[in-house]
């Protein structure tokens, strides 16, 4: 798959972009979801962002086997994966080592640009903050940054999105 990763910081308009983009697409489109609902703000916002998308689209709730989920999507389809953020939180949470996380990032990264179909892939930047004070925090943001690195390592495009702004990465 040819695939675009859309980093930025929270409530950058990562996921609007990405929409937009989908949008714009002939083909089939299929969301691909990693948040679950631990809490009564969390669904509402599940339950918003689902309100949002075209009835049109499939919609693939996937916390943490992604490339199980991608298996199951026509390989021509234009994925949306929203996000990698929660993916890599998932999987911490679910008790995976480092090791093994890093190479499922790998692994889906590989996978993503291998599918005849186009798509893109969602994430936070987390390397622009200050150094976590807790190890668990301090662990997560470097798991996340080397998964996004991955990532990009393997994606056509790669743009930075602030304030709905872009800038492509090079």
């Amino acid at each position: 798959m040819t695939y675009t990763l859309l980093l930025g910081g929270a409530r950058s308009g990562k996921s609007a972009l990405a929409e937009e983009m989908a949008k714009a697409r002939r083909e089939e489109v299929v969301f691909v979801a990693t948040a679950t609902a631990e809490d009564d703000e969390m669904a509402e916002r599940i339950t918003l962002h689902r309100r949002g998308r075209p009835a049109s689209w499939a919609t693939v709730e996937e916390p943490s086997d992604l490339a199980a989920a991608l298996g199951r999507v026509d390989a021509d389809a234009f994925v949306v994966l929203d996000c990698l953020t929660l993916w890599v939180s998932n999987l911490c949470a679910e008790g995976l080592d480092d090791d093994t996380v890093l190479r499922r990032g790998d692994e889906l990264a590989r996978l993503l640009a291998r599918r005849p179909g186009s798509g893109v892939v969602v994430s936070n930047e987390v390397g622009s903050g200050i150094v976590p004070v807790d190890d668990l925090a301090r662990r997560y943001r470097d798991l996340l940054g080397r998964v996004n690195i991955g990532f990009a390592t393997h994606a056509e495009r790669t743009l930075l999105v602030v304030a709905g702004k872009t800038l492509e990465l090079r």
